[in-house]
């Protein structure tokens, strides 16, 4: 579980400026908030569309809030892309997810060959990499990852396929930021090419996990595990 302890409040979304900066009205107000989350999000951020933001005052930002999650249909939807590795080293310390129980520690930001690795896992000599994805997309009840082009995320997968040769287990866990999914698939219109390296890596004996989540607008919890179609 990941707690927002932030002041939060609801606005209405005007614009995305880039990738990482948006306007949304305030009490009647255009104000700059920050976006943690790089991907396309045009099927969510539109607007007019409700979203809540996180107050964070800090001398050091341009921005007074963080926009964190938008409000579609009966669900609150996060777009912290900080958030799934919260809330999967908070699942690793409790041991509360199967796939993960035997390891007895954890470091994050694992340097591995030049890349950082979300996880090392390891227990005795059993060693285990774990990257954290964040998906945000579900159409028609099937999560889709990712969003936009990802180079940074075909280099993680074949860092995770190289390491299989030096004796580490290697695994990728998708976190989908909202509780519609049904089942996760990559998203080859968007990136063909990180579609093919990931089944590559599946072929090869890289672990391909999805778990979804539910946003109340101060907790994110981690609710269960769905399947994952790496058919083409």
């Amino acid at each position: 579980m990941v707690r927002i302890v932030d002041k939060t409040i609801d606005g209405i979304f005007l614009e995305r400026v880039n990738k990482f900066l948006t306007i949304v009205e305030l009490n009647k107000t255009s104000v700059y908030c920050f976006l943690p989350d790089p991907g396309r999000l045009h099927e969510l951020l539109y607007p007019g569309v409700r979203v809540l933001l996180a107050e964070r005052p800090n001398k050091s930002r341009k921005t007074r809030y963080d926009l964190i999650a938008v409000y579609h249909g009966d669900q609150l939807i996060s777009l912290d892309s900080r958030i799934p590795n919260k809330l999967v080293f908070e699942a690793l310390k409790n041991k509360s997810l199967d796939e993960f129980m035997e390891y007895s520690t954890i470091t994050p930001e694992f340097e591995f060959h030049g890349s950082r690795i979300d996880f090392l896992l390891e227990n005795g000599r059993k060693k285990c990499l774990v990257e954290v994805k964040s998906c945000t997309t579900v159409i028609d009840g099937v999560a889709y990852f990712p969003s936009a082009p990802t180079l940074r995320g075909q280099k993680h997968l074949t860092e995770l396929m190289n390491a299989l040769g030096e004796g580490y287990r290697s695994c990728v866990l998708f976190v989908v930021q909202r509780t519609d999914a049904k089942i996760l698939r990559p998203h080859d219109s968007i990136d063909q090419k990180f579609g093919n390296i990931l089944r590559e890596a599946y072929g090869q004996g890289v672990e391909v996990y999805a778990y979804f989540s539910e946003f109340t607008g101060k907790e994110i919890t981690i609710q269960g595990k769905i399947p994952v179609d790496l058919s083409v």
